[in-house]
């Protein structure tokens, strides 16, 4: 099993960062979602396009500083991307187009960058512990699987799906931009349409008159920019767990758009190259006490086939422009690429 490519430096040790915890000592591996609700403490990697990768640890502690070899960064110069800006403004002109023809309401759109992986034994944990201290995030996760060819550093701020036993919750953000003073009637819209979405994929696996939105447009303050954030929960029907859950609601409703499935075959159509984990899940799941929390594998770096991949992207609404989605993009990748490059970025 493997993602977007063959397995890499097979002589590192299988490990995660998820949550607060470092996992070692792996078990198994498996792409069975119904795993996550037997025993012991998994790391989980949920491609967009792909199979699940669900990785059991035996050994489980607190995180503790990087203290391995530093991230030597890659060129900042060498970073492609699959959409130029001219390719990607006509995309979110024909999704406009879509929309007005009543198609659709709202698709994500994005793009990916890629770069040579740095040579000399680059490691992607020293990536994710680069990123710790210059992009924080409250969703952030390190998985490096060498035998399976994963090799994933995720700085996300966007809870995916959580679970507390048969409470699951999901905490869409739709709404990016510079300052609070930035955000605009487009983005809060954005926001309201996928929170709809949600609640409509969890009403599919929990009690009737249980989801609710607890929260709802937050302001959250991330480094280099702000979001708007909502929270949608609710209570699992007795019998189903995670991979219920999962298969209800994967992949995320704002990485994709509404109608979900409507929305997923623009982006097959407009995106020339598959996502692999952007845009699909990293996170942790304890069997054992049915918890765990998935992120939203946005704002995150993996490598493939020699090359470190970071995706980019926004939701393309009717008040869309074609410039300012661009802008979106180069906005929410400014800050990680910089980290990547190897320059230092005051957290």
């Amino acid at each position: 099993m493997t993602i977007s490519g063959r397995a890499e430096r097979d002589d590192q040790p299988a490990l995660a960062v998820v949550g607060d915890r470092l996992l070692t000592e792996l078990v198994d591996v498996t792409d069975d979602l119904e795993a996550l609700d037997s025993t012991g403490t998994w790391a989980v990697v949920l491609p967009f396009d792909g199979p699940p990768v669900c990785a059991r640890f035996a050994r489980n502690r607190p995180a503790r500083p990087w203290r391995g070899r530093p991230w030597p960064g890659v060129d900042a110069s060498a970073w492609r991307s699959s959409l130029d800006r001219a390719a990607f403004e006509g995309s979110v002109g024909r999704i406009r187009a879509a929309i007005a023809a009543g198609d659709v309401y709202q698709v994500n759109l994005t793009r990916r960058l890629s770069a040579p992986w740095p040579e000399g034994g680059a490691d992607v944990a020293a990536l994710g512990a680069a990123l710790a201290d210059g992009n924080p995030a409250p969703f952030s996760a390190v998985v490096r699987l060498p035998a399976q060819g994963v090799h994933v550093a995720s700085a996300s701020p966007e809870r995916f799906l959580s679970r507390s036993g048969d409470r699951i919750r999901s905490s869409p953000i739709k709404g990016t931009a510079a300052t609070a003073g930035d955000l605009t009637a487009k983005d809060r819209a954005e926001n309201v349409m996928i929170v709809d979405l949600v609640r409509n994929d969890l009403g599919r696996v929990c009690r009737w008159g249980t989801v609710s939105v607890p929260s709802l447009l937050a302001v959250e303050d991330h480094p280099g920019l702000v979001h708007l954030v909502s929270t949608v929960e609710g209570r699992l029907r007795p019998g189903l767990g995670w991979a219920a859950a999962i298969a209800a609601t994967f992949p995320p409703g704002s990485v994709t758009g509404a109608p979900k499935l409507a929305a997923l075959d623009h982006i097959a159509r407009l995106e020339p190259i598959e996502r692999g984990v952007y845009c699909g899940a990293v996170g942790w799941v304890d069997a054992d006490r049915s918890r765990g929390a998935l992120n939203v594998a946005i704002r995150t770096f993996w490598r493939a086939e020699g090359m470190l991949h970071f995706g980019t992207g926004g939701g393309i609404t009717w008040d869309s422009t074609p410039a300012g989605e661009w802008e979106e993009t180069e906005l929410k990748a400014r800050r990680l690429l910089r980290v990547a490059s190897g320059q230092v970025v005051p957290a």
